[in-house]
């Protein structure tokens, strides 16, 4: 897709558009030849408003000279209104959730006059009826005579929306299928040469010792506004506890105060007994509180450093990455061999930038560092988003294995089947405040979606 969007230089190959050869330099050639790209990982400023990040390095004149914002403000809203995307132009991209921000993205290409649109995993952040918006959207773009190549690993979607699917595996074309001759089982296979795999946990492992407690937690907005409001609950040794809401419902706040990234003036929380409420982040750490954050890139790794520099990230005041007052490089450099193994991160070496390893491995080295030094409590914040369903099931794995051993998990994530299937509570999140505990036994994708939305608190 990076070659596509004129990112890299393919060594070989010809790419044609409307039946014409073309060689790209940068993005701005292929933008100019009608190809848009919305990539995994934003792409977006969020220091500006969403109006500048979607005119920036296009910006609109007038008379050559001013910006001419006011012609900007017009066309994003024309667009946004065309296509259902309910953008707000005036709003600082830093106060949006993952999935307004992704469809930022989409106006950002779209207001490019893009006329092929390259989608990467472009309902990781979404929930049923969000999906089900955006795939209304992409048939309005298709009917509209637009091209999309979608990329995804949810194999049931790719099978609703595609009109054709090729299959990739190792970098080389394996198939291409029509979507009413396969099933997702018949992909997976020609995938990763294996079934595919299913989140689901049958024997509980749950203990009576409670490891972390949360109790009357209000977090608020720096202009007093509540984002999470009066939340309770306890996690035991050995549990799962989900939280499901739509993406900007207090759940990234509500893991921020966990953290102590974010001061909670109002609750307590108690982690094995102790009142941690008032402890730094880095003694919350080092406590043992692990982290999966829900943005690798952004808040998980130090993409232009080596992969045994990220295992320290965190983890900087405990062995194996200290020796008294200095960090142990063998100390640091001998564990992240063995995260390499253990969690089957494929990389050419452990001196390599993170930046090169694919978003599949990225997490696994992330799992594998947080799971290491036996953490009391894992916060995971979407431990599988926009991972291959190799690494998906390996990661699944991972966590149950831990959870048998007695960890505490608190899950946070938008594929309700990872939810459903993981969980031994399962909680819901609604403009902050937990509304509704649902049995993930005998609860289905749709009814704790409909929850999600408020459409069906009761469940």
């Amino acid at each position: 897709m990076k070659i596509l969007y004129g990112m890299q230089r393919p060594d070989e190959g010809e790419i044609r558009v409307d039946g014409s050869p073309v060689g790209f330099h940068t993005p701005a050639d292929a933008i100019a030849a009608g190809i848009g790209m919305v990539h995994q990982h934003f792409m977006l400023a969020d220091n500006l408003t969403v109006l500048e990040n979607v005119v920036l390095g296009s910006e609109p004149r007038r008379g050559g000279v001013a910006l001419d914002f006011a012609a900007a403000r017009k066309k994003i809203k024309e667009i946004s209104d065309a296509y259902g995307l309910g953008v707000r132009p005036d709003v600082p991209v830093e106060e949006l959730g993952v999935g307004d921000r992704q469809r930022v993205e989409i106006l950002k290409v779209l207001y490019r006059g893009a006329r092929i649109l390259i989608l990467d995993e472009p309902t990781a952040v979404l929930v049923p009826h969000e999906v089900e918006e955006l795939f209304d959207n992409l048939r309005g773009l298709v009917r509209e005579g637009l091209t999309i190549l979608f990329i995804s690993h949810k194999l049931d979607e790719v099978l609703r929306v595609a009109d054709e699917i090729t299959v990739i595996r190792r970098g080389t074309t394996v198939a291409t299928v029509n979507p009413k001759d396969v099933t997702s089982r018949k992909l997976a296979e020609l995938m990763v040469g294996s079934e595919l795999p299913s989140p689901e946990t049958r024997e509980s492992t749950v203990t009576d010792v409670v490891a972390l407690s949360v109790r009357d937690l209000t977090v608020r907005t720096g202009d007093g506004r509540p984002v999470v409001e009066n939340v309770s609950f306890d996690i035991r040794k050995g549990e799962v506890l989900g939280i499901a809401g739509v993406e900007g419902n207090g759940q990234a706040e509500l893991v921020e105060a966990i953290m102590g990234m974010r001061p909670c003036e109002v609750g307590t929380l108690t982690l094995g007994g102790v009142d941690i409420s008032q402890w730094s982040t880095l003694k919350r750490r080092a406590g043992g509180i692990g982290y999966i954050p829900e943005d690798r890139h952004r808040h998980g790794l130090l993409l232009e450093s080596p992969l045994w520099e990220n295992r320290i990230l965190g983890h900087q005041t405990r062995r194996p990455n200290v020796k008294g007052p200095w960090i142990d490089r063998a100390g640091a450099r001998a564990d992240t061999r063995r995260i390499v193994e253990q969690y089957d991160v494929r990389t050419p070496g452990i001196d390599v930038d993170a930046a090169t390893l694919s978003g599949g491995n990225q997490q696994k080295l992330i799992v594998g560092r947080e799971m290491s030094g036996d953490p009391v409590l894992l916060i995971a914040s979407h431990p599988t988003r926009g991972v291959d369903i190799g690494a998906q099931a390996a990661i699944w794995d991972h966590l149950r294995t831990a959870r048998a051993a007695g960890l505490a998990v608190l899950l946070i994530s938008a594929d309700l089947d990872e939810l459903i299937g993981l969980s031994d509570t399962l909680k819901v999140i609604l403009r902050g405040r937990i509304v509704a505990d649902v049995d993930p036994a005998n609860v289905t994708p749709e009814q704790l979606g409909s929850a999600m939305t408020g459409a069906g608190e009761g469940v």
